[in-house]
């Protein structure tokens, strides 16, 4: 994976490559559940090119015009798509997509762009089971797995996810706070976000 040192700044700073390790992240659990709209809609390419723009991006490419028009598309297919489990999986494409954009702002609606994508994972493969909850659950300690310390540094840079009452937004609170405290818990690991994160990572 080629490596920059491109930096944006806003309430924090934010590299490329920390874009690059955020959009692994979600393009892995999206590509997870695209089968399950190719299933349901099998014609409908718009999904699996968002997942190829992300990959795109996540091994080395420059995000363009492809991560944006394809993350819309994606979303587009997800309106359109005949089951819950189908509009999951492709909105969990279009974040993957988008994820590119993620924008250092400190608010909490900004997690959604890294954590949603996992939530969503989770309820397709709870409603694949019949709605069985355990396998939620089993699928968010997958995702915890797969949260490197990097990733979990960039998230808590941002304020807790905002509470929510869809299924999807309860899944995303409890993978986002499971992350956290597990960071919360590491030897020499300061808790910091919004300005206290940009006063951190500016430090020489």
């Amino acid at each position: 994976m080629t490596q920059s040192t491109h930096t944006a700044s806003g309430d924090f700073d934010l590299t490329t490559d920390e874009l690059r390790i955020v959009a692994r992240y979600v393009v892995r659990h999206a590509e997870d559940v695209l089968p399950v709209f190719e299933q349901t809609v099998p014609d409908d390419p718009r999904p699996r090119a968002a997942i190829d723009a992300a990959w795109a991006f996540v091994n080395g490419a420059d995000r363009t015009r492809l991560q944006r028009v394809t993350s819309v598309d994606a979303h587009r297919a997800a309106r359109s798509a005949p089951s819950e489990a189908a509009r999951l999986a492709a909105r969990s494409a279009g974040d993957a997509a988008s994820a590119a954009y993620l924008h250092p702002i400190a608010q909490a609606g900004q997690v959604g762009h890294i954590l949603r994508a996992c939530a969503s994972a989770a309820r397709v493969g709870e409603m694949e089971a019949g709605g069985d909850t355990a396998i939620g659950d089993a699928l968010l300690e997958r995702s915890r797995q797969r949260a490197t310390p990097l990733l979990v540094d960039v998230l808590c840079r941002y304020p807790p996810a905002a509470v929510g009452g869809s299924r999807v937004a309860q899944l995303m609170g409890t993978l986002d706070r499971s992350l956290r405290q597990a960071a919360d818990r590491r030897p020499g690991h300061t808790p910091a976000s919004g300005a206290d994160a940009r006063t951190r990572r500016r430090t020489p």
